[in-house]
């Protein structure tokens, strides 16, 4: 605990589930925690749960307009960020002979393109403060693991990957790290309202140490590598996920 200490920590998606369990895990840590959401009913709340100056703004992630008014007011109200946390995500659950190109763009304006527009934002401020920075992608282990009825979502959490490894090429040199977190199957409130409760059992029998994961299993790690402890860690992405993806 107090390992943030005077660090400014943007988390989008916090309204609710791992990047709820995330924003709390900071505050803890002593940052300074701003949640970007569409739902700013709940991400105030988490917000007021984190205290430490915390608070929300509404974020659409997808929208450059939306990202860049975002950032402007997060610099008016709290100075310019340390830590990014790609949170924000649509889990779909949807055969592949129902995904058409609507859904695809949709999945992909959210999943891969808002991590572009944040990471594109945060990044250049980062540099013309000179801030050591920390980005955090929260990736998918089920790019590893192929998981049916999720076409699109598998796709944009793979190109997260991939431009998880590229930035932390392009921004090492600024003393920038760039990893991500690839939960598995997680009992967020989103999961739990979603066909995808049903798979729990099945992939408790897949990992190695047996278990529902929930949030609070996710947000130590992501706290972990947004920390100055993390400073040699960069283009990673690390499962979190009990060990149903060992690779």
């Amino acid at each position: 605990m107090g390992s943030l200490d005077g660090k400014v920590a943007i988390v989008t998606g916090a309204a609710q589930g791992i990047g709820a369990a995330i924003a709390r895990r900071l505050a803890a840590d002593n940052a300074r925690v701003v949640i970007g959401d569409l739902n700013l009913q709940g991400s105030s709340k988490v917000a007021e749960e984190c205290g430490h100056g915390a608070f929300a703004l509404k974020l659409d992630v997808g929208d450059p307009e939306s990202v860049g008014d975002f950032y402007n007011e997060v610099e008016a109200k709290a100075g310019h960020p340390d830590i990014l946390v790609n949170n924000a995500a649509i889990v779909p659950f949807i055969a592949w002979d129902e995904v058409d190109f609507d859904h695809w763009r949709m999945i992909m304006r959210v999943n891969l393109d808002g991590v572009f527009l944040m990471c594109r934002a945060g990044s250049d401020r980062m540099r013309i403060e000179g801030t050591k920075g920390r980005i955090v992608n929260i990736c998918s282990n089920t790019i590893f693991a192929g998981t049916p009825n999720m076409a699109a979502y598998v796709a944009a959490k793979g190109g997260v990957l991939g431009l998880t490894r590229s930035l932390a090429t392009e921004l090492g040199g600024h003393k920038i790290t760039v990893n991500a977190v690839a939960p598995g199957l997680t009992a967020s409130e989103g999961v739990l309202d979603s066909p995808h409760k049903e798979a729990f059992d099945f992939v408790e029998m897949l990992q190695a140490v047996k278990g529902k994961g929930t949030p609070d299993d996710i947000a130590p790690i992501v706290a972990f590598l947004a920390s100055d402890e993390a400073h040699w860690i960069t283009g990673q992405t690390i499962n979190v996920d009990a060990g149903m993806v060992r690779w």
